[in-house]
């Protein structure tokens, strides 16, 4: 395959929460490019271990299934939408139960191997926004843009409640709140592809920021690197 010198990659990291997948969609939409969001492949993976009964912390159980599991991601008016062995799962994975479940399958070497060949295949043929863990880091580490995109815990917790509510999904703060908790331990402290900024990362911090501040000042990093 010909070298991705014509195509811009830009790379979006930060806890869980943060709105990484919602602002790196529509700022996506904005700016012609296309939106990959890389949580909602290791959701897939969580959201199989729980449907054959595997504990996401059995690394060989977790390893066992990924022969037969299949993602794929297709585009639908623009929107991004997973597949989990042709199954569409965009709405399935977004459970508290998955979101922990992904948090545990994303700590095991194997599946982290399993989707970078598949994430990096989406930045050598598009112009892509990719958001995650480690993109900046491991899964595209010559990506043109690197953004570390963050808030206080407390303001993450309230925005995924909210968000939650807005799909019909009770969740209450404080339960959410020790989840994400928890899950910027886990995400920090694994040891592979910890959660870290790149060294080279633009730091954007959305505690104070409405969601339209924080779609603007992420465009506007892009705009001035193209």
């Amino acid at each position: 395959m010909s070298e991705n010198n014509h195509f811009i990659a830009a790379a979006i990291d930060g806890p869980a929460g943060a709105g990484k997948s919602t602002i790196a969609r529509i700022a996506a939409k904005e700016l012609g490019f296309i939106y990959i969001d890389t949580g909602a492949m290791y959701r897939s993976i969580g959201l199989a271990c729980l449907k054959s009964n595997i504990d996401v912390n059995d690394a060989e159980a977790v390893k066992s299934i990924l022969p037969q599991t299949e993602i794929s991601i297709v585009f639908k008016d623009g929107e991004q939408h997973i597949l989990l062995n042709g199954k569409d799962v965009s709405d399935e994975i977004r459970t508290e139960k998955v979101s922990m479940s992904a948090s545990s399958v994303s700590a095991i070497p194997a599946v982290r191997s399993f989707l970078l060949e598949l994430q990096r295949s989406f930045a050598k043929e598009n112009n892509v926004i990719m958001d995650g863990r480690d993109i900046g880091t491991v899964v595209l580490p010559d990506a043109q843009v690197k953004i570390f995109l963050t808030a206080s815990p407390e303001s993450r917790a309230r925005r995924r409640t909210d968000q939650l509510a807005e799909k019909g999904i009770e969740a209450d703060y404080k339960a959410v709140l020790e989840d994400i908790i928890k899950r910027d331990y886990n995400d920090t402290h694994r040891e592979t592809a910890p959660l870290k900024a790149a060294d080279d990362a633009v730091l954007v911090d959305t505690t104070e920021l409405t969601l339209e501040q924080s779609i603007a000042a992420i465009s506007q990093i892009i705009k001035e690197k193209l």
